[in-house]
């Protein structure tokens, strides 16, 4: 099987493509895949099932083995691949029933329109008998989205509460946030299916939403995170602009040992 491994500001991912493996992707080979110890070790794996020009489908897989609806990191690392491959400055990543539109801008860096977010109004989690205030968000995937200092101790407290809390019946990703001026926050975030992870795409734009639509900040908003910094615009309708690097970091071949267990 022939890999290249990506990452987005240390959100790390393997790029397959499905043409080149024996069979489809399967749970327990994405969690081998991902192990640090006793595989190649990512943040998750983009499958990419079909290419037609500057056009590919890209099913995202996380490391526990389930798939995401959506990835701004692993959705930008895609859509450089197909640009570098396509020879093209603008390609279209299809993630499920969401298309992405991206645009490279020079260097590492991708642009990417991610089209419509959705804000709920706050609400307050029960928590080990705390009570936690959270605005709810969806970028095609769900988001938790808490103001709260981002102290690592407390997102790796907080962070697998609230992603199995059975408020999320399918779970959710978390975000502790800071808001630092008008215009920037700083961000820790817990994701669902990997854990704290140090940058997260589509939870860059779910804290820009929240920030924007609560009145916390005004567009374009500037996310600090654990791994460096991504930008999101959002306009009247909040529909969002990412924009970010992806960088490639190696490729090769998976050992027929490796399936042989």
């Amino acid at each position: 099987m022939k890999f290249s491994k990506w990452h987005g500001l240390g959100n790390d991912y393997l790029l397959v493509e499905r043409v080149d493996l024996a069979s489809p992707l399967e749970p327990e080979l994405v969690r081998r895949l991902c192990d640090y110890h006793v595989g190649i070790g990512s943040d998750g794996i983009l499958e990419v099932t079909g290419v037609d020009g500057t056009r590919a489908e890209v099913v995202i897989w996380n490391p526990d083995g389930s798939t995401a609806e959506l990835s701004g990191n692993g959705t930008r690392i895609a859509a450089r691949w197909l640009a570098r491959r396509s020879g093209a400055d603008e390609v279209r990543i299809a993630v499920g029933p969401r298309e992405v539109v991206a645009r490279m801008r020079g260097g590492l860096v991708v642009e990417m329109d991610m089209g419509p977010v959705e804000v709920g109004t706050s609400e307050t989690l029960d928590v080990n008998g705390a009570q936690l205030e959270f605005t709810p968000v969806s970028v095609g995937n769900p988001h938790a989205v808490i103001v709260r200092e981002p102290a690592r101790a407390d997102l790796l407290e907080l962070g697998p509460l609230v992603e199995n809390h059975v408020r999320f019946p399918e779970r959710t990703n978390v975000q502790l946030v800071r808001v630092d001026s008008s215009s920037e926050v700083t961000v820790g975030v817990w994701e669902r299916g990997a854990g704290e992870t140090l940058s997260s795409g589509t939870s860059a734009v779910a804290v820009a939403a929240a920030a924007v639509a609560n009145g916390w900040c005004d567009s374009p908003v500037t996310i600090h995170l654990a791994g460096g910094d991504l930008l999101v615009e959002l306009d009247a309708d909040f529909r969002a602009r990412l924009m970010g690097p992806a960088q490639e970091i190696c490729s090769g071949v998976v050992s027929p040992e490796f399936f042989a267990e």
